[in-house]
């Protein structure tokens, strides 16, 4: 018998459709503060060294175009995120990130570290915070040792309000010369592949205008550069960028690309309540607010979070697409107007992305490949143990494309009672917007009642 030169494939199963969970989807109240956030994510992976961003004059400088001429004055943030790569006739190579700055006139100027964080993907010593991509479960309770890559360490470790040992607290800047605040390595000696990623946020009060730069370059071995390299760089030219964006406002399919440039938001600040109420009645769940919608992802709501840009290079992202370093912080005045006790469910989701209305949110039904969101989630005023009232809770999250909850506990409420609730977030690096905060109503047996809160 001669056997057929192709073989007819088995039948693939399609995959099951979206779950459609009706319900309200409602634009998040509040909105950004005027905190300028300078966001240094393109290029994402640094292929040379350079300027990566600087917000210097460049009046006077050879290369004009390398810098973004914008003050920095009082209250102002960092955000920075970068991969790099080494090469296999280099397999200990190790690439310096520093970060630099300078009074913008002929007056010192004080520079203090309000809070900050730094981790590498893998560390190589025991000097250098990690966090590695863990396959850790959906939820987990938020002990201040829980992450899964390093976005995830330092949103964490700066909701906290901490400061990395690595940091130092405060800096005196003197005109004429730039002064190095730090010095970071992203080796990869060891590591395979030959990957490694840091993340470093910067939450930063000055008592005059400054220019800051962050810059990558090589040393010796695993020395650092000299001094004199920051300075030499300073005057040079922009490290490649990539990820050239889709113009604003064309059609087709968008490419978001990544930020380089000086965002206008650092904090998404909002109480949510009814209309023209001081509290959110109970009975308006199952509802559910987006956080860190932009373009085409506003979910059927039309709000874009998404910070705009003051300044920015030529051929990066036109807008702070995912708000990355962003902490939302948000408080739910909650009420009981009904005349039976009601529980709710307090969840962080990643439904199917979207933006048209569609009369609720999509979920899969199985779970999903791609991880959307690796983050800790803080929470105050859910359910306590014995019928109290739990005060500050953190958990650490990773979900998948399209997951629901898990939720991160319970409200109870009596006929007429209130509660107040509170979450706050940083908005994670490896995170893909968007995400919504949800409440959900608890499905209850009639014998089932509310504690009396």
């Amino acid at each position: 018998m001669i056997l057929p030169l192709l073989l007819a494939a088995a039948p693939v199963a399609p995959a099951p459709a979206p779950l459609l969970r009706p319900q309200t989807v409602a634009p998040l109240p509040g909105g950004l503060d005027g905190v300028l956030l300078v966001n240094d994510n393109n290029p994402e992976l640094i292929s040379g060294p350079g300027i990566l961003l600087s917000t210097f004059p460049g009046a006077g400088r050879p290369e004009t175009k390398a810098h973004l001429d914008v003050p920095l004055n009082g209250r102002f943030d960092l955000f920075s995120h970068h991969v790099y790569a080494g090469k296999p006739d280099a397999l200990d190579s190790t690439l310096w990130l520093a970060v630099v700055a300078q009074p913008r006139g002929n007056q010192s100027v004080n520079l203090q570290l309000l809070s900050g964080a730094t981790a590498l993907s893998q560390a190589t010593d025991n000097q250098q915070p990690q966090a590695p991509f863990l396959p850790l479960p959906a939820l987990m309770p938020q002990d201040g040792h829980v992450f899964s890559g390093p976005g995830s360490r330092v949103a964490t470790e700066l909701l906290n309000r901490e400061r990395s040992p690595l940091l130092s607290d405060r800096w005196t800047l003197t005109p004429g010369a730039a002064t190095t605040l730090l010095v970071l390595p992203m080796p990869v000696r060891g590591l395979d592949p030959l990957l490694n990623g840091r993340n470093l946020q910067l939450r930063l009060q000055s008592n005059g205008p400054v220019s800051i730069a962050t810059l990558a370059a090589f040393g010796d071995g695993d020395q650092p550069p000299p001094a004199s390299r920051w300075n030499d760089l300073l005057n040079g030219g922009l490290s490649p960028k990539e990820h050239q964006p889709t113009p604003r406002g064309a059609m087709g399919r968008i490419v978001y690309s990544r930020v380089s440039g000086v965002q206008i938001g650092s904090t998404w600040s909002a109480t949510i309540t009814d209309a023209g109420k001081p509290y959110l009645s109970a009975s308006r769940a199952p509802i559910s607010w987006p956080i860190a919608s932009l373009e085409r992802g506003s979910l059927g709501t039309t709000q874009v979070q998404t910070a705009e840009l003051k300044s920015l290079y030529p051929g990066t992202a036109w807008a702070a697409h995912g708000n990355y370093g962003v902490e939302y912080n948000l408080a739910i005045p909650l009420r009981n107007t009904g005349s039976k006790p009601v529980q709710l469910e307090l969840a962080l989701e990643s439904p199917l992305k979207s933006d048209q209305a569609q009369g609720g949110l999509r979920f899969n039904t199985q779970p999903g490949t791609s991880v959307m969101f690796r983050g800790t989630v803080e929470a105050t005023g859910l359910d306590g143990d014995g019928g109290s009232v739990a005060g500050r809770r953190s958990f650490h999250l990773v979900q998948r494309v399209g997951q629901q909850g898990p939720a991160l506990g319970t409200v109870s409420l009596a006929a007429g009672a209130s509660r107040n609730l509170r979450v706050r977030l940083i908005y994670p690096a490896d995170a893909t917007p968007p995400q919504v905060l949800s409440l959900l109503p608890v499905k209850q047996s009639p014998e089932q009642t509310a504690s009396p809160h």
